[in-house]
Formats: C-alpha cells, sequence, structure tokens
C-alpha cells in the first residue's frame, strides 16, 4: 500500500540515517548524558553527512530537500533515547539556523548559515526570559542604538546549546514602550565582550547545555539586526509554527519507541505461566496507547504537509505540541508501568525516556499558554498574521 507521505527515497534516508546514528551517535550517549556536553567531532560529521542542511538552500550547502527529510531526522534521533542530544541538533539546525535563513542577509548567511549547515559552526536562539517564561512580549532584555551599534543588556535562560554554542540569534526590545511591537532580533557572536553563560542543572536532556545567559552592555554592530526593526515579534511568532510541530513530532517518536520496546519486553516476560502480553488488562491498555499514538503520529503528518506547501498553520502545529506532548507523557508513563520495577532502573530506557519526556509540556510554550493561543483563534476568531 502506498504511504501517503515517505517514497521509497524517504525510506532509504531513513535506513542510512538509522546505520549513522547506531555507529557513530549510541557509542557515545552514556558519556555524553553523564558530562552534559557533546563533543564537537559529531557536530561536524553531521554537517559532512549533510544532515543540517536537508531544508536549506543549495546556496549555503544544503539540500532543499521536503520537509518529511526533517521528520525522519527527528524521528530517528528520538530512537537512540537521548532527549538531550536529539534537541541539542534540532535546537541548533531548526530554531537557531530558521532565523537565520528567514532573516539572516546574505552576508550573515555567507558566514554564519554556510557554517551551520557543514557542522563547523553551532547556534542557539535566545528568546526566554527569567521573568518571562512563555511570555515573549514579556521580555525585557534590551538593544539600544548607539550610533552604528546596537548595545544590549538582559538575560535569557533555558537556552539549549547556550554555553557552547558559537553564535547566537537573540530577541531583544528595540522600542520598549512598543511592547511586543518593539522587538527585533539580533546575531551576537559568542566571544564578544559582556556575554556570559552558566550551565543549568536539568531533571532530563541531561547531554545537551542549556544555559542561562546574560548581556552586560554586549555592543554589537547594527548589521547584525536580522530582518526589520520591530518586526522580531512576527518573526518569532512564524518560526513558533515549526518549533511546536518538531517538538509534536518529537513526541510522537518518542511514544512509538516507548511502544515498540514495551512490546518486545511483555512478549518475552512471563508471569503465572505465560507472557505479559496475553493478560487483557495489559492488552486493551496497550492497544489504548498504541491508537493515541497513531492518531497524533498521522496529524502531524498532515500539518507536515501543509507546513510544507507554504500554509501558515500556527493553530495546527500549536494542536500538535499540546496533545502529542501529553500523550507521550501518558503513554511513556503506562510502558514504564508494563516493565514493573525495571522500568525504574536506569539501564532500562523507559526511566530516561520519562524524564526526557517531561519538558514536552514545557518547552517551547508550555501547554497552558498553547490552550489560551488556540482559544483565542477557535473562540475569539484572533487571526495571527504571518510577517511580511
Amino acid at each position: 500500500m502506498p504511504n501517503l507521505y515517505f517514497n521509497e527515497e524517504h525510506e532509504l534516508f531513513r535506513e542510512s540515517l538509522r546505520d549513522f546514528l547506531q555507529k557513530e551517535v549510541v557509542p557515545h550517549i552514556e558519556k555524553w548524558e553523564e558530562t552534559g556536553q557533546i563533543e564537537r567531532f559529531i557536530w561536524k560529521k553531521f554537517g559532512d553527512m549533510g544532515y543540517f542542511g536537508l531544508a536549506y538552500p543549495e546556496a549555503y550547502g544544503g539540500l532543499d530537500l521536503d520537509l518529511f527529510y526533517t521528520i525522519i531526522l527527528l524521528e530517528e534521533l528520538q530512537r537512540i533515547n537521548s532527549g538531550g542530544f536529539a534537541a541539542a541538533i534540532w535546537a541548533h539546525a531548526y530554531l537557531a539556523m530558521t532565523h537565520l535563513n528567514k532573516e539572516g542577509d546574505e552576508a550573515m548567511k555567507n558566514k554564519y548559515l554556510t557554517a551551520s549547515i557543514s557542522g563547523d559552526m553551532i547556534g542557539c536562539l535566545c528568546i526566554t526570559e527569567p521573568f518571562g517564561g512563555s511570555d515573549v512580549a514579556g521580555m525585557r532584555t534590551t538593544a539600544v542604538k548607539k550610533g552604528d551599534s546596537y548595545v544590549i543588556n538582559g538575560s535569557k535562560t533555558f537556552i539549549t546549546n547556550g554555553v557552547y554554542s558559537d553564535y547566537l540569534v537573540v530577541a531583544a526590545k528595540t522600542s520598549p514602550e512598543l511592547g511586543n511591537k518593539g522587538i527585533s532580533i539580533f546575531l551576537v557572536d559568542r566571544d564578544t565582550a559582556g556575554v556570559s553563560a552558566t550551565k543549568l542543572d536539568k531533571l532530563g536532556w541531561r547531554a545537551s547545555d542549556t544555559g542561562e545567559i546574560a548581556f552586560d552592555n554586549v555592543e554589537i554592530p547594527a548589521t547584525n539586526l536580522m530582518g526589520e526593526v520591530n518586526q522580531g515579534f512576527p518573526y518569532i511568532m512564524q518560526h513558533f509554527a515549526l518549533e511546536r510541530l518538531i517538538m509534536g513530532v518529537n513526541a510522537h517518536a518518542r511514544a512509538q519507541y516507548a511502544l515498540e520496546y514495551a512490546k518486545r519486553y511483555m512478549s518475552e516476560r512471563t508471569a503465572f505461566g505465560k507472557t505479559i502480553d496475553k493478560f487483557q488488562a495489559l492488552r486493551h491498555t496497550f492497544a489504548d496507547c498504541e491508537t493515541q499514538m497513531e492518531i497524533c503520529k498521522q496529524f502531524n503528518y498532515y500539518v507536515t504537509k501543509r507546513l510544507d506547501k507554504g500554509d501558515y498553520v500556527v493553530k495546527e502545529a500549536t494542536m500538535s505540541k499540546l496533545q502529542s506532548t501529553k500523550m507521550a507523557d501518558d503513554v511513556i508513563y503506562q510502558c514504564l508501568q508494563f516493565l514493573g520495577g525495571y522500568g525504574y532502573m536506569e539501564e532500562y530506557p523507559l526511566a530516561r525516556m520519562s524524564r526526557d519526556s517531561r519538558l514536552g509540556p514545557i518547552g517551547g510554550g508550555t501547554s497552558e499558554i498553547l490552550r489560551e493561543i488556540i482559544a483565542k483563534m477557535v473562540i475569539d476568531d484572533k487571526d495571527y498574521k504571518p510577517a511580511t
């Protein structure tokens, strides 16, 4: 039966990527989980394989492929059971690099986007602040024009790749009196005077470096402004659609992996003279979990197809993240239960997976914020406009 979304080339790519991850990444995961630092060599290997350039123009070294190659990358990253490693990769490739590609000028793209695709530079996106959380419009970081420069002051937190990245894509208020209409986006080199980062200790995603970043009179050239002044909020909202879809896809992929693992375990574990996959209570619970996962997966593929066509899918992507991350938490919790006491042991994958999954309903906009965004769109008929 033909697949609605993936063709033969997609599946060959999936096989090749899965093999690459098993050979080049999996042997190092335990070390990176312990140290909280992903060694630089793997970034270059990803770049050499073209994995950072899947969705980007050929002019900068990319492959300009359809969005389902990205979906395959996201899904396969979840199968190696390190939410932190996966997050570091996609935060670079689809948060920082998306802004570079869409708002960066030619000079920025030639220097930073090209090096990001090749794996020679790592980026991070700095939006969330200690006092703001999901309230993007409430950010306090400022960028004040000073001749041919901007001076940035403020702080950001919960930034993936926030410690070891080479450049930062930073949102700051250029016209604070305008509220969310006064935000702009800037590119800041890591070694710029006044930039400092503190590594945060987390419940999960332990392989990734999550940082709190301070900007103390950081002076950058005015040419480091990305896109138009005071257009940062529309840019951010427009790209949130991709970020939230990514987190929805991550969620269905890790839930699927958890179910596959639990199914194998249940087919081998015996109790009362038979394998536990023969007990009706467990079978029916498993069937419910599989159903929830499959519904989310198919919806996420549908949203991907629309986004790939250029549709503005803020509502649908928000729904994807809201529902898929809740589903993943529920399914992974239940899969841990299927394993009984072994599910609670670190040598089995469900312990780490349950920790890593818990960030799903928080990062990229909390579920509470997402419900309000959806409510505004479906009850108040609010129409979020794409950036022009």
